[in-house]
């Protein structure tokens, strides 16, 4: 092998494993635990996980472990996380930091944890039966290594992936920059797209599913459940975007031009930045984007539009200008509570839950949350970003609905559907 520093550096902390990994156990049962900072990234719904610093090692534990989660209130499954949690908590540390990441395996099945981006030992990479033995139930594993970038990573399963992966097993691994920011980040945000089918009246996602997802996700939440993200007027936001789900997802943000300028690969040259108004953040991809925040309520969402509903089915009758009427008392006959849906459109839902129609067990509506406004129609991966003029420096409470200025609201200027005299094109 050719002598090189990076060689070097990589066997160091490589050889490091050999005698720390069996001693860290003892000197973290020795070790008062120091708990990090709350974290500089703020993750949606989320939580940042703390470490015990045992001598010049940041030592964090992960637990892999069956959890219920919630998706919103209403629908709750049994899934796969860790430390009680999908996404798993965020870890963050620090470009050149050295760390040690234990692992116990509280699943039923072996496991394995890859740092997704990050560069490191080869034996640290966490591929199953490839670069080292799977993680039996019981189990832990340490995995040790230094920090030799910075950016937005993720971590997730190296086996059993497909069931891993679909059951919720993934979180963010953030390293922020030694010498500081090159541009000033008064906020930054962070999430997790991800897809997951969880059929009505059933406890578990199906991990079989390729294509025909029925909850999609920001943080493992779908909207009206999903944090928003606040700021102050003029201040410098970052948001992080990672997407372990099985689709590619066109994320959109109203209101402002913002920037690209880093990926999983870590913070681009600024003459690489470009300004978009949609990144499409690829399955297994990373994109950070930062903007000047700008006074509003803004939506930001996917925009494929099934990504932003709630459970639906595949393949149902299009009922769209059918008269259903004469229909739905003959069915109710047989079937009471039955109610025709769909024959102007799918908004009409809301109405139907809002009313009090139940749905399937353990299922969502298609659409759901309310505005100012009336119904916004709206689920699974959508959010609204909030930005105020007289929010506090660090102040991330949600400061309820925006107060447009007078004269900023679109109003109604008639009733009547001729209204006015529109061209129209003549054929």
């Amino acid at each position: 092998m050719t002598l090189t520093r990076r060689n070097i550096l990589l066997g160091a902390a490589t050889g490091l494993v050999a005698t720390a990994a069996g001693g860290s156990a003892r000197a973290a049962a020795s070790s008062p635990p120091t708990r990090s900072r709350a974290g500089k990234v703020r993750t949606l719904n989320g939580w940042t996980l703390p470490y015990r610093l045992v001598g010049e090692v940041k030592e964090f534990h992960l637990v892999a472990e069956e959890i219920v989660h919630e998706f919103a209130p209403g629908s709750k499954a049994t899934c796969w996380g860790y430390n009680g949690s999908t996404p798993g908590p965020t870890i963050e540390a620090v470009e050149g930091d050295h760390v040690r990441i234990l692992v116990t395996n509280r699943l039923p099945e072996a496991t394995s944890v890859h740092w997704h981006g990050l560069i490191l030992p080869s034996g640290m990479d966490g591929i199953g039966g490839l670069t080292q033995a799977r993680i039996q139930p019981g189990e832990t594993f340490a995995y040790e290594f230094v920090l030799r970038q910075h950016g937005s990573h993720m971590y997730h399963p190296h086996a059993d992936e497909m069931t891993q992966i679909a059951y919720g097993m993934m979180g963010l691994f953030i390293i922020l920059p030694k010498g500081g920011e090159e541009v000033r980040i008064d906020r930054d945000y962070a999430f997790l797209l991800h897809n997951w089918a969880l059929h009505p009246g059933t406890w578990r996602p199906d991990p079989s599913i390729m294509q025909d997802f029925s909850l999609w996700t920001f943080n493992s939440k779908v909207f009206p459940a999903i944090d928003p993200l606040v700021a102050r007027t003029g201040e410098r936001v970052r948001v992080r975007i990672g997407n372990l789900s099985m689709w590619n997802h066109p994320i959109h943000m109203h209101g402002v031009e913002y920037v690209e300028t880093g990926s999983d690969g870590g913070r681009w040259p600024r003459s690489q930045w470009r300004r978009e108004v949609t990144s499409i953040v690829g399955v297994g991809q990373m994109r950070d984007i930062e903007f000047t925040a700008v006074a509003g309520d803004w939506a930001f969402h996917c925009h494929m539009a099934h990504h932003t509903m709630g459970p639906m089915g595949h393949g149902v009758p299009n009922t769209t200008g059918v008269d259903q009427s004469d229909v739905e008392g003959k069915i109710q006959q047989m079937l009471p509570g039955y109610m025709a849906m769909g024959e102007n459109g799918m908004s009409i839902h809301q109405e139907h839950t809002d009313g009090g129609m139940p749905g399937p067990g353990n299922t969502l509506p298609m659409m759901a949350g309310k505005g100012p406004f009336g119904n916004m129609e709206m689920g699974g991966m959508f959010t609204v970003i909030k930005v105020r003029d007289d929010l506090a420096p660090g102040d991330f409470t949600d400061p309820g609905w925006y107060r447009h200025p007078p004269g900023t609201v679109a109003r109604r200027v008639s009733s009547d559907p001729s209204f006015g005299a529109p061209p129209r094109r003549q054929i």
